[in-house]
């Protein structure tokens, strides 16, 4: 496979992480400490392309391939990991549900207001008996004529409190097992939805985090997407999609992780000479640097699977895994080269440090990541 990028690639790259340079990074520790969503961000984000990263012209995106879209998420992450999930959550889940699945009235309906940032996406699947086990889910939708009907609760929604869209799954047919789940596009206005808790996060604080309900929430048969029973293989289909995302914020805060411990390893002195100096702390950073890098080979190859329309479920599961883990390292690393700094909030550090745990749970966490690659090693499904 083709490692170099293109010199398209580079710009989006370089135009993003300038981008979260000066507007992202010098307000991310107040964002954390606030725990409150940035919605000034979001027409910011939108002009950037952000909102659509692989969203087509026609309907409003900026059309960008996959490897292209992940150096946006990596390089939005290494920013503010709250501003990466954000920006990940809205593209992969929700606008990506719409984008592969949805007819071209639900396209040309939603597509370009969520592209354009005029509404940000929410996509409901975790309930709170069903996380891991999604099959599980509790919320049902009864048909009614012409309209189907909503009962049920989803938690830990990303965007859930400031979402102006919901796709979300419900089961249609109790006896089917997953096969009896579909999915629905709720609007945010629809009588019987409901944004319940707000939750109170140890990192990632600035992304929103809610409970959603839905009580007799009634919307119209064509907000169905594409058929009933179809929604669980719609969600796993964009479950792995969604790794890839979290693989690159995973990536970005880690670098971000490595380039604090660099710059504070120089000029922090210890025994006469500056830190960086020093074996024990040029070890820390030549790990991180090291799986910092493999990580993001890791993630470059599922991109560009998916850009190949080649398969990628093992190849998303691998890059998500190891690069969550790998980031989780480096900023352990990154605490600890800051020693008692590292445990301040003056110093970014103490936050990726928090921020990046969302990265090892979301979009399924590394123990399912584990059993999705051993029985694609094993040959099972």
């Amino acid at each position: 496979m083709r490692i170099e990028l293109t010199e398209e690639q580079k710009l989006v790259y370089r135009s993003v992480r300038d981008f979260a340079a000066a507007e992202v990074r010098p307000h991310a520790a107040k964002w954390d400490r606030d725990g409150t969503f940035p919605a000034a961000m979001v027409p910011k984000l939108a002009d950037l392309g952000l909102l659509g990263l692989t969203v087509p012209a026609e309907h409003g995106g900026a059309g960008l391939d996959m490897v292209s879209a992940m150096l946006a998420v990596e390089a939005i992450s290494w920013g503010d990991g709250a501003i990466g999930l954000t920006v990940a959550s809205h593209n992969s889940l929700c606008t990506g549900h719409i984008l592969l699945f949805a007819n071209e009235d639900q396209k040309r309906r939603y597509l370009p207001k969520l592209a354009r940032g005029d509404i940000l996406g929410a996509w409901c699947l975790t309930e709170p008996g069903a996380g891991s086990d999604a099959a599980s889910i509790q919320t049902r939708a009864r048909r009614n004529g012409s309209s189907y009907v909503l009962n049920g609760s989803k938690a830990f929604v990303t965007q859930g409190s400031v979402g102006g869209v919901y796709v979300v799954m419900a089961v249609t047919d109790a006896a089917a097992g997953k096969d009896g789940i579909s999915a629905f596009i709720v609007d945010r206005g629809a009588g019987g939805l409901r944004v319940g808790k707000k939750e109170d996060k140890l990192g990632v604080r600035a992304s929103d985090t809610a409970e959603v309900t839905f009580e007799d929430c009634e919307v119209p048969a064509t907000a169905l997407i594409g058929r009933e029973g179809e929604g669980y293989q719609q969600a796993m289909a964009i479950l792995e999609r969604g790794r890839i995302g979290i693989a690159a914020m995973a990536v970005g805060l880690g670098r971000a992780a490595l380039e604090d411990s660099l710059a504070y390893a120089a000029q922090r002195q210890a025994f006469g000479k500056p830190i960086g100096q020093h074996q024990a702390i040029q070890f820390m950073l030549a790990d991180m640097g090291t799986e910092l890098d493999a990580a993001w080979l890791l993630v470059l190859r599922a991109a560009q699977l998916v850009d190949l329309g080649r398969p990628f479920r093992r190849e998303a599961s691998m890059a998500k895994l190891f690069a969550s883990e790998a980031g989780a390292r480096a900023t352990n690393k990154a605490v600890q080269i800051h020693g008692g700094y590292g445990l301040i909030k003056d110093y970014a550090v103490e936050r990726y440090y928090r921020d990046i745990k969302l990265c090892e749970i979301g979009e399924g966490t590394s123990e399912i990541q584990r059993i999705i690659i051993s029985k694609s090693l094993i040959g099972t499904r």
